[in-house]
């Protein structure tokens, strides 16, 4: 996803509002991918973000990912991603100051086709990110049935692109992960990546990208079956890890903003289930994390809804996968230490 500048858009999502979230009010059950972008009332992580971790979920520490904001306005154009991670960095510098270990782990951009160019990239965000650099995510996403609504669509098979694939090698000389987000027909193409780079983590954004608007809505069943087989063609790549979340996106054929009320955080795990149950299942907890993916899904629900709608899916789990599931695998992928 982008915010105000940056690599793309992958397709519109609804605007966030904030009476219409306040509609509905959960109590917490028990007691984290996440971006930032300029809003009108100003950026995420410092007027909302602050205000959604205090919100009554005992949230250890959060994950940035890249959004396409803030890149430096001049300069090598490889390096204006860079400009992200530096204000990224800052702000995670004033959020610590207040007690919040808000972007404990920075995940950023760069275009892999450089090649081995890619290494000048890689250093300048390991020296912004000032520890907290974790990752690279480049997003493939590209499906016929909706390019006319992506502002930027990632190149056809991009995945596949030998340049793109000398540049991800590199990765493994900075000890860095690789972030994908797609769109589920392209599965195989990970596949793919995974068993040629067997030792390089890898992790995939959202459920696996499953998309239930036009055609895919028409031929429903037919989808979620060619979805579920490549995801578990996936989940036998030992490299691959999956994130459980970004469902609250009109690609995933939810209409939830267009009713009067918000829904519930019963609501949303009886919506989500199938593929949330389907992740877990081909994945194993211990290669599975849930995901806010806020802002981006606050504008279908709220954030105490999204984590309650979460635990609820999560209901049926052992202790130890719980744990698995809402922290520990996030912090074993992403090298952030003890957060439990």
């Amino acid at each position: 996803m982008s915010g105000a500048t940056g690599e793309r858009q992958a397709y519109p999502h609804p605007h966030v509002n904030e009476a219409w979230l306040a509609k509905l009010r959960e109590d917490i059950i028990d007691a984290a991918h996440h971006h930032l972008w300029e809003r009108p009332s100003g950026p995420y992580l410092l007027n909302e973000l602050r205000a959604d971790l205090s919100s009554g979920h005992n949230v250890r520490a959060t994950v940035f990912i890249q959004c396409g904001y803030a890149y430096r306005s001049d300069g090598p154009d490889e390096l204006r991603p860079v400009g992200e991670t530096e204000y990224v960095a800052a702000t995670a510098a004033r959020a610590e100051a207040e007690g919040l270990r808000a972007c404990a782990g920075i995940v950023g951009y760069c275009d892999f086709r450089l090649g081995e160019a890619v290494d000048a990239v890689l250093q300048a965000h390991i020296q912004a990110g000032g520890g907290r650099f974790k990752g690279i995510r480049q997003s493939a996403g590209w499906d016929a049935a909706v390019i006319l609504t992506t502002a930027t669509p990632a190149p056809q098979h991009l995945l596949m692109d030998p340049a793109f694939r000398t540049g991800l090698k590199r990765l493994a000389r900075f000890g860095l992960t690789y972030e994908c987000s797609l769109y589920h027909p392209q599965l195989p193409e990970l596949i793919d990546l995974a068993r040629a780079f067997p030792d390089q983590p890898i992790l995939a954004n959202h459920c696996g990208g499953p998309i239930r608007v036009g055609p895919y809505r028409e031929r429903s069943d037919e989808a979620f079956a060619a979805w579920r087989r490549d995801l578990q063609e996936l989940a036998r790549c030992s490299n691959v890890y999956m994130k459980l979340g970004g469902q609250a996106m009109t690609i995933r054929g939810f209409t939830f903003h267009e009713e009067p009320l918000p829904p519930s955080s019963g609501e949303l795990a009886a919506a989500w289930r199938p593929f949330m149950e389907t992740c877990i299942e081909a994945f194993r907890p211990d290669r599975c994390m849930f995901e806010s993916n806020f802002p981006v899904d606050k504008g279908m629900c709220s954030y105490p809804v999204v984590w309650n709608a979460f635990k609820r899916l999560a209901s049926g789990c052992s202790a130890d996968e719980k744990a698995a599931l809402f922290h520990g695998t996030a912090a074993r992928f992403y090298r952030l230490g003890n957060i439990g």
